[in-house]
């Protein structure tokens, strides 16, 4: 066998390294916002979060502004942040929350990515 199949095939491999975290494997979790109720959790991963059939509202901890999503929008959560949504419609909010499963890193990877999230990143050469 000389070739590879069509279905092994990379033809994005001359794409940059930050679009290839694309094609990674995603968790989507769905769930509703019921009217006059408000959910809250603090973000374990990076994440999207898209909004369907009623308008939606999030606040997050370290932001001073509200945040109105309607149907259709999506919205960028940072790990470790606590978030707070809530819908003010009558009938609930559906709501999907997508993030790419998490990489097998060591110890090294896992602090430079808590550096990072404290704003520090790698120490600079001197």
């Amino acid at each position: 066998m000389d070739q590879a199949s069509p279905q092994c095939m990379d033809d994005d491999s001359s794409r940059f390294a930050y679009q290839q975290d694309e094609r990674l494997p995603k968790v989507v979790v769905h769930f509703s916002v019921m009217p006059g109720a408000t959910l809250t959790w603090r973000v374990e991963a990076d994440s999207t979060l898209a909004v369907k059939d009623a308008r939606l509202w999030l606040t997050r901890v370290s932001s001073p502004y509200d945040h109105w999503l309607d149907p259709g929008q999506t919205f960028q959560l940072h790990r470790g942040e606590r978030i707070w949504l809530s819908t003010d419609g009558q009938c609930a909010a559906r709501v999907s929350l997508s993030c790419a499963l998490p990489s097998k890193g060591g110890l090294f990877r896992r602090w430079l990515g808590r550096l990072a999230w404290l704003s520090l990143g790698p120490p600079a050469p001197r």
